[in-house]
């Protein structure tokens, strides 16, 4: 059964995007009565973003005027171009209905927008102005003017509506939009002139100079369909002696009040935009136009922040062009230096958390321009890195948006998936904001809260093909662009660069050598060498560097060896080569370059650790990655080496770089302080653990063959190690134990010694040593490396004196067979947890405690300087809780543990110490203990004694956390603080 001709006709509606199929059929019905042109061919090519709306605009224009309205439509080109237009502006629509025959711009409509000369012509014709004077002061040269002005505009907006690609000519459009509204001000001052000539003699007004100044987007040539044109008028006379400069800044105002008049005020044919010029001097509470000379001393004296971030977009855009100029010329520096200005970079950030604040709570979801995730976002985020590195690079002086991007990237102030990402998200917002302020040319920023206006914004944009489609891309760009603002516009090295003192900012060479010199470098001709290899050259890697040097400079100088971290950085660097999330992270992360000066000006240990794992500096992007890792988390690393190889030698080496980058990781937290003294004594100890396990499983898989199974295998950890105290560059004391589990005894000294051969010879590294001492095995250094567990049990019980059962106190399992360790330990408990107490003993250790600390000493030093044996150090806290231990860990549980403080609190719980003694040694051992550790950190080598070289001193300091130049204050407290230890060590220990 055949379609009726009204079915057909509904049908074909609904395809092309009609809503009211009934009222959509009987309004091309009238339209096609009308002009005489048939439906179908009224529909075809009818392609719009609202097709009912333009069919009732197309219709109330013909019923008005249909001859040039029928001519567009029977032509298949220019009646695509009248459905886009039409589909797309009520506002433009309203137009037409004024002038019908203005229709005829459509007819013309090239590919290319027209020029800034073009349209300058256009309303300059529009009022027949001859030397910049309009032929007619009255108002319907106003008139003209607005019907030119709306008529380029159509032409701008057809060509926008049917190109292809709309997003990828925002700016070419945008820059149009600036260039008519130039030309508008132009024509409208050129009616002003013939206006005031009527109040002020021709040849006055002649002599009256006056500027306009675009600013923000007319300024930057990135305009918006409907906005307020922000400028700024300049005033002066060309003739001093014809005319004085304070009459001429009279006729200048009047000359600017009737040029806004003239774009602004009430006419028979609507206003274009407003005139804002609130941007001026002392805002609207300011003169209207001034001198040139009043602009600059303003600016010199009074003027804030704020107000030289507007300027970066200043531009003459009408009126007097070389009075312009000279405007722009002299306000260039005061923007580019403003910057420099004391809380500058703060300044900036709080006003646009401030425009942010002050957004309808109503609105923020659908705000385009000002709300989170906005054109604002994009645009203060550009325009602060611009000022703070236009300070030194003139390639970063550029006014759009887009532009300034394009600058930004290829001097490495921003990275190219960035940049690319904020790129296709301002034209995107930008075409969504320019569909919307088209639809009723009216000055509008906010997203259709709709169904029906979303699903328009989708087609007028061609962005999406549905409201759920364009409503999601404005939530996934929000998103994005928040990310990349919050990332950029509160990056730590804005506010580093932007403080640099003037004589920083730069590194020449004629004057560098003497202020690297100044601030701190002791070898400043290395310094500059380094800083030529880092900076010469052409590639990205180097342009970074180069803006990074700067600031990276002074931060070097502000740590203790500022010439050894510059040359540890050049190593990295080199090292990386052009790995390109390196230099990225520096100038994008949240205090990463910073933290990494720190840590290579402060400590060699880390310094020498970075230059073999140099791919470690990633870890400064996020602090929870300087955390220790888990006991857990490293066996099961060390278990997976030893899966993937299939050889000791190779699996041990990979052990070993396990080993070191987690010393490394430690050694970072520590400094940085993400991690305690007590965690980094923790995570030393895991390392140690995981290593030594790891070894022994694969020294063991290759010494022990499958019929000698039974055999077993231990490792005792004694000393700090054993307590898990251990710090940078301490050794671990060990013990080796072993039972033949049935074997021929002969044959299990054998394995044991060719185990601990092979431990000795697999964990040898000379980048970080790992010495396993087992000079606390029974006899000492004169008795047998590795022993069995009967051996062991016969001499403790037969043998041993009082210092090897004060030795197992330490005593922990460490690695090897579990009921191996099990045994060991319960005939250590046994030994060090005597049910009598040996007074005997006793006074031995004493006796012992005393000479050691005559005859252990280094010859030649200072014993108040010794943080290992001197007065009040770590071996008398040791000692006197060890002692401790042995006369009451039997009865009392809390003392039987490895740990030195936590048996001290032990003793203070059972009232064994006094609390404010007991503090008193905890803080001496915990100082002397940091102290050891900086000391590693510091040099890259291991001492136990507190140097007296000031600048060490210092550099101690500032690794425990004191300020800078705290050298006597690191060295009265260690004293101090060790004297009072030692005090109490004596009343306790010797009674």
């Amino acid at each position: 059964m055949a379609r009726s001709e009204s079915a057909l006709s509904r049908s074909a509606l609904a395809r092309l995007g009609f809503t009211g199929l009934s009222t959509g059929a009987a309004d091309v019905d009238e339209l096609s009565s009308l002009l005489g042109i048939d439906g179908a061919e009224l529909l075809d090519g009818a392609v719009a973003a609202d097709p009912d709306a333009a069919v009732e605009r197309m219709l109330r224009i013909a019923r008005r005027d249909a001859t040039v309205l029928r001519s567009l439509l029977g032509d298949r080109e220019t009646r695509t171009i009248v459905w886009r237009v039409l589909g797309a502006s009520n506002g433009l629509a309203d137009f037409f209905y004024r002038h019908p025959a203005e229709l005829a711009i459509l007819a013309d409509i090239g590919p290319l927008v027209p020029s800034a000369p073009t349209l300058r012509e256009r309303m300059l014709s529009a009022v027949e102005a001859v030397d910049g004077v309009a032929s007619s002061g009255g108002e319907e040269a106003w008139v003209a003017l607005r019907i030119a002005y709306r008529r380029s505009l159509t032409e701008i907006a057809a060509i926008d509506l049917t190109t292809p690609e709309p997003a990828s000519r925002i700016a070419a459009i945008s820059a149009a939009l600036a260039d008519a509204a130039g030309a508008a001000l132009e024509a409208s001052l050129a009616v002003a002139r013939a206006r005031v000539s009527s109040s002020f003699p021709a040849e006055d007004v002649a002599s009256a100079r006056l500027a306009i100044i675009g600013m923000g987007k007319s300024g930057a040539r990135e305009l918006n369909y409907v906005s307020d044109v922000d400028v700024i008028f300049v005033g002066g006379t060309a003739d001093e002696e014809k005319l004085d400069e304070g009459r001429a800044i009279d006729i200048a105002t009047r000359l600017a009040r009737e040029t806004i008049q003239g774009i602004s005020g009430i006419e028979v044919e609507p206003a274009l935009w407003e005139v804002d010029a609130n941007l001026r001097p002392e805002g609207k509470q300011g003169a209207l136009v001034r001198s040139l000379g009043s602009h600059l001393a303003y600016y010199d004296r009074w003027a804030k922040s704020w107000e030289f971030q507007a300027l970066l977009k200043a531009r003459p855009i009408a009126g007097d062009e070389a009075l312009g100029t000279a405007y722009l010329e002299a306000v260039q520096p005061k923007i580019w230096s403003s910057a420099a200005r004391e809380n500058f970079v703060d300044s900036v950030q709080r006003m646009r958390e401030r425009v942010t604040e002050h957004v309808d709570p109503e609105d923020a979801p659908y705000q385009l321009k000002l709300g989170v995730g906005g054109l604002r976002d994009i645009e203060f985020t550009v325009q602060l890195l611009q000022l703070v590195h236009g300070l030194t690079d003139p390639s970063l002086r550029t006014r759009g948006t887009l532009e300034s991007l394009d600058a930004l990237v290829a001097g490495g102030y921003i990275g190219r998936a960035d940049a690319a990402a904020f790129a296709a998200d301002y034209r995107t917002l930008r075409l969504m904001e320019h569909r919307l302020q088209l639809k009723d040319l009216s000055r509008t920023h906010l997203m259709p809260r709709t169904q029906d206006g979303q699903r328009e914004l989708a087609r007028a944009s061609g962005l999406a093909d549905s409201a759920e489609g364009v409503w999601g891309l404005w939530e996934r760009v929000r998103r994005e662009v928040r990310d990349i603002h919050t990332r950029l516009f509160y990056r730590p090295l804005l506010s580093a660069v932007a403080g640099l003192p003037e004589e920083e900012r730069t590194l020449s060479t004629e004057q560098a050598h003497d202020r690297l010199s100044a601030i701190g470098f002791r070898d400043p001709a290395g310094a500059l060498r380094h800083i030529g290899a880092l900076t010469s050259g052409i590639s990205r890697k180097v342009t970074i560097q180069r803006h990074l040097m700067p600031i990276m400079v002074r931060w070097f100088a502000d740590g203790s060896d500022p010439d050894y971290g510059l040359l540890a950085f050049r190593r990295i660097s080199e090292r990386l080569g052009d790995t390109s999330w390196f230099l990225r992270m520096l100038r994008d992360s949240s205090g990463a370059a910073e933290s990494l000066t720190m840590l290579l000006s402060s400590s060699r240990y880390i310094g020498e650790l970075l230059e073999g794992i140099p791919e470690s500096v990633a870890w400064l992007d996020r602090a929870e990655r300087l955390r220790p890792r888990s006991p857990d988390q490293l066996d099961e690393e060390a278990r997976a080496i030893q899966t993937r190889h299939g050889s000791v030698g190779s699996a041990l080496k990979a052990v070993r770089a396990l080993r070191r980058r987690e010393l490394l990781r430690t050694a970072m937290g520590g400094v940085l302080d993400v991690v305690t003294i007590e965690e980094v004594a923790a995570s030393l100890t895991a390392i140690t653990d995981a290593t030594i396990q790891a070894a022994l499983r694969a020294v063991r898989r290759e010494v022990v063959p499958p019929e000698d199974e039974a055999f077993e295998f231990a490792i005792i950890g004694m000393g700090r190690f054993g307590g898990a105290e251990l710090g940078f560059g301490s050794d671990a004391d060990i013990l080796y134990v072993y039972d033949p589990g049935g074997i021929d005894p002969d044959r299990a000294q054998q394995l044991a010694r060719q185990i601990v051969a092979g431990l000795r010879e697999h964990l040898t590294d000379n980048k970080v040593p790992l010495d396993l001492d087992a000079d606390l095995r029974p006899e000492g250094r004169n008795g047998a490396v590795v022993r069995s567990l009967t051996a062991y049990t016969e001499y403790y019980r037969r043998w041993s004196v009082s210092w090897e059962a004060q030795a197992l106190l330490r005593a922990r399992g460490v690695a090897g067979t579990t009921r191996l360790l099990e045994r060991f330990m319960a005939m250590a408990d046994s030994i060090r947890y005597p049910e009598e107490v040996d007074e005997q003993g006793l006074r031995e250790i004493k006796r012992i405690k005393a000479r050691v600390e005559g005859e252990r000493l280094p010859q030649g030093a200072d014993p108040h300087r010794h943080l290992k044996l001197g007065p009040g150090g770590l071996s008398d806290v040791e000692w006197l809780v060890q002692l401790i231990q042995l006369q009451h860990a039997h009865r009392v549980p809390g003392l039987r543990t490895t740990s030195t403080l936590d048996a001290l609190q032990a003793a203070v719980d059972a009232d064994l110490v006094e609390a404010d003694d007991a503090e008193l040694l905890h803080d001496a051992w915990r100082l002397a203990s940091r102290l050891r550790s900086a000391i590693t950190l510091r040099t890259g080598k291991t001492s136990d004694e507190l140097p007296w070289d000031r600048r060490e001193l210092d550099a101690l300091g500032r690794l425990l956390g004191y300020p800078e130049r705290s050298a006597s204050a690191v060295e009265e407290d260690y004293l101090g603080t060790t004297r009072r230890a030692r005090r109490v060590f004596e009343q306790l220990f010797y009674g």
